[in-house]
This record gives structure tokens, sequence and C-alpha cells, in this order.
């Protein structure tokens, strides 16, 4: 009998010592998420050659390659930097040809006429508008024969009321200006978003792995206990029937092992999808789980998110756009009053009247006053309930701003603290089994009893595990809030 008791111990002792093993090498630390800065590492073979190893770094690495969002709003840029291009080239000279090469024939005389007419003109950034012309002519008919003329003509405009001043001639390009800020803005928006999406979706399926493994841990140590009975049950320390208990332990872990299998596949095949991938692409997650203490001062974040964060800076920029439209819609009710001057010459040339030169030049004001149109006075109301509007949601998008970051430093720390929490609830469950288990060798305690703690270790294992990828997905997203998500990661956009 005691020889007996003695192979009962023993099988025991081997048993708590490979669960003990193997849970510590679980437990080792790793690379914290944040080590992703910097050059991303490339993409490797594992020692298994069914599959291929992947780190967050080369995760990001491949979402900013070859995610969609990022590449059709790389698309997107290559317009609307044309329109930038567009609107800044307002005062530039622009060149016009016009000519005409025309064979005709009139009651009198078959007779072949020629064209040409370039005409330059110029805006400036005060409003004024500068044309300059040359017109040239021929005509050979059969009985007329060749006449020719040619002249030029220059005419200056500057407003005085309606148009006038760099700040309206130049309104249109200031919202142009300040509309590739928006865009810029949103580009550095659906970059950060990305990142922050392949960053959750491949923690995702780190911690789907992990539970993977404590899965499989507790339904080997379910089996081990399985042995540990049928040896207690040969020596006669237990009744056959209590191993029915382990048993079903045992039905019970397999069944749970297959459903975190199946959330392992569909954890890998949602970061295939991010990362644009192959979803026959045999993906492990390697990147270590380790949290570091985060602490964060509310004032000083809410400082960096009012410098940075892409959603408020854009709403900043769409008030003050609204502004400039409401100074043109003010200026479009004045009257149109202008000073005009001018200058033409013209030559004259003919076979029967010889040749001929005139000339003449012009100033004065020019002056339009509308009268009973209310489609200026429209746009003006237009244009103060948008700039009102925009006050309002300035104001709310600040507030939204500062909710979101006095939740995300709050989360931050309350997500740490459970971390803790998690961390010794699974410590204190893991001894408690142990102890457990030491009782069951010596007849002090039952199977059901140990299934019971057990089933509580499990649950802390994966409370520990949720609260360390909730931890470390918490700081992702106070990077989104604050903006900060590409500093973060040392990325810079390539526009």
């Amino acid at each position: 009998m005691c020889r007996l008791h003695a192979i009962v111990a023993a099988l025991l002792a081997a048993a708590l010592l490979i669960t003990s093993e193997r849970a510590a090498a679980r437990t080792a630390p790793m690379q914290a998420g944040r080590q992703g800065q910097g050059a991303p590492a490339a993409t490797g073979k594992s020692l298994n050659a069914s599959t291929i190893d992947l780190t967050l770094s080369d995760a990001i690495y491949l979402g900013l390659r070859e995610n969609r969002a990022i590449r059709s709003a790389y698309l997107d840029r290559v317009a609307q930097k044309f329109d930038l291009r567009v609107a800044e080239d307002r005062f530039t000279p622009k060149l016009t040809l016009r000519g005409s090469y025309l064979s005709l024939r009139n009651q009198a005389d078959p007779y072949r006429q020629g064209t040409l007419a370039p005409t330059a003109s110029l805006q400036t950034p005060y409003g004024s508008r500068v044309s300059l012309g040359w017109n040239y002519s021929h005509m050979r008919a059969s009985e007329g024969g060749l006449s020719r003329n040619d002249g030029a003509n220059i005419a200056v405009i500057q407003p005085l009321l309606r148009g006038a001043g760099k700040d309206i001639a130049m309104a249109p390009v200031r919202l142009a200006r300040l509309n590739e800020l928006i865009n810029r803005l949103n580009l550095k928006l659906i970059v950060a978003q990305t990142i922050t999406q392949v960053v959750v979706s491949y923690r995702a399926l780190l911690q789907a792995q992990g539970q993977l493994a404590i899965a499989q841990e507790s339904l080997e140590r379910a089996r081990q206990l399985v042995d540990v009975n049928r040896a207690m049950i040969a020596a006669g320390r237990m009744a056959e029937f209590e191993i029915v208990q382990t048993e079903a332990e045992v039905a019970t872990q397999e069944l749970a092992y297959e459903d975190t299998r199946n959330q392992v596949e569909s954890a890998r095949l949602a970061l295939l999808q991010l990362l644009t991938l192959n979803l026959n692409t045999p993906i492990v997650a390697t990147e270590a789980l380790q949290a570091q203490r985060l602490d964060v001062n509310a004032v000083e974040a809410l400082r960096q998110a009012e410098a940075s964060q892409p959603a408020y800076l854009t709403q900043i920029i769409a008030s003050e756009q609204a502004t400039v439209n409401l100074a043109v819609a003010r200026n479009d009710r004045l009257w149109n009053v202008s000073l005009v001057g001018g200058a033409s010459q013209a030559r004259e040339r003919s076979a029967l009247s010889g040749a001929s030169r005139n000339w003449e030049n012009y100033v004065g004001l020019q002056v339009e006053i509308p009268i009973g149109d209310l489609s200026t006075r429209q746009t003006e109301v237009q244009a103060e309930v948008n700039v009102r509007g925009q006050e309002l949601q300035l104001a709310e998008a600040r507030q939204q701003l500062e909710r979101d970051v006095v939740n995300a430093v709050r989360d931050i720390g309350t997500r740490w603290r459970q971390y803790e929490i998690s961390q010794r609830a699974r410590d204190l469950s893991r001894r408690k089994l142990e102890i457990e288990r030491e009782k069951l060798t010596v007849g002090r305690s039952s199977n059901f009893q140990v299934l019971s703690f057990e089933n509580d270790l499990r649950n802390a294992e994966n409370a520990r595990l949720n609260a360390l990828v909730s931890y470390l997905n918490a700081q992702a997203e106070l990077d989104q809030k604050l903006g900060t998500t590409l500093q973060s990661w040392d990325i810079v956009l390539n526009d």
C-alpha cells in the first residue's frame, strides 16, 4: 500500500511540474506592443514551415502599403493637389489663341480670308485685370486684290468696391489652401485609423492565440488529472465512479479548445483582410504582450490633442473657411465701381485705297448698380448662418475633444489597475490550485474541489490576458484621440 501511495504522489508531482513549467513559459516577459517604432522587420518563416511569423511592425508595414482605404486616399490626393495648383495659377498670365481661314464667295467676288487674334490676360492679387490683344487679318479677292489690317489693344480695369483689395482677390486661393490643409488632415486621419485598426486586429489574433494556449493547457491538466484518478482508483484510494467528473471536465475542455481554435481562425482572417493579403496565408502573430505603466497628465494630453488631433483641426479650418466666404459674400453686395483705361491702334493696307493708321485711348469710371436683386443678399445670409453654425460646431468639437481625452486618460489608468488585479488573481488562483492538488494526494480534497479551482485558474488566466490586451488597446486609442498615432510609430506621410 505504501508503494501505491508513492506512485500516486509521484504522478501528481510530475503533473504539477509540467503544468507549472508550461505556465511559466507562456507568461515569460515578451516585447511590448509599442516597440513597433522604427523600420519594420521583414516577415520570415517560423520554425514550423507551414506558418509565417508576423510581428506587429510587419503588420503595420503591410497595412500601410496594401490597405485599400489608404491607397484610395492617396489616389484622391492626386486630384486634390491639382485642384490647389489650379487655384494658385489664378494670377499667372493666360494666353488665348484664336484664328481662322475661310474661303468665301458673294455676288460680287470670290475671296479668301484669314485671321489671327492672340490675347493675353492677367489678374493681379489686388483685383486688377489687364488684357493685351493683337488682331491680324488679310483678305485676297479676285477683283479687289489683297488687303491687310492689324492692330493691338490694351485694357486695364481696377475695381474700387466690389472685387477690390487683396483679401477679396486672394480669397479663392486662400480657400483652396485651407481645403488642402483639410485634405492633408483627412489623409493623416485615415492612416492613423488604419494603424489603430491593424494594431487592434493584430492583438485580437494574439489574444485568441493566448486563449487557445490557455485552453490547451487546461485540457492537458484535465487529462493528467484523469491519469491521477486512475492511479488512485487502482490504489483503492478513490471510488471508480468519481472519475466521471474528471472525464466530463476533459470533454468540456475539448469543446472549449475547439471553440477557441475557431476564434483564432476568425481573428486571422480579419487581420488578413485588413492587410489585403491572401486569406489562405498561414500567419501567426508572434509579437510579445508586455505592458508598462503609462502615466498621462490630462491637461497636457488635452493640449496635445488641440495641437494635433485631425478632426478637431479640421473643424477649426472649416470655421476659418466660413469666415472667408462671409467676407466675399458681403463684398459681392457692393456696387461695381471700377477705374478703366486702355489704348488701341490699327493699321490697314489695301491695294485699292493704300495704307492708313488709326489709334485711340481712353480712361474713365465704370459703374454698375444692381437694383432689386435679392440673390446677393441671399448668399450673404447663408454665409452668416454658416459662420454661426461653424462656431457652434467648433464649440461642440472642443467639448467632445475634451471629453474623449479625459475618458481615454481615465481608461488608461483603469485598464492598468485591472491588469494588476488580474495578475494577482491569476497568481493566487494558481497557488490555490497547487495547494488543492497537494491535498488531493493525501486524501484531504476531492475531484470536485480540484476541478472547481481548475476552472477558477482558467478564468483568471483569461481575465489577465483580456486585461492586458485591453490596456494595450487603450494606449492605441489614446494615441488616436491625441492625434499622435503617426509619431508613436515613427511614420511620416509620403504626400
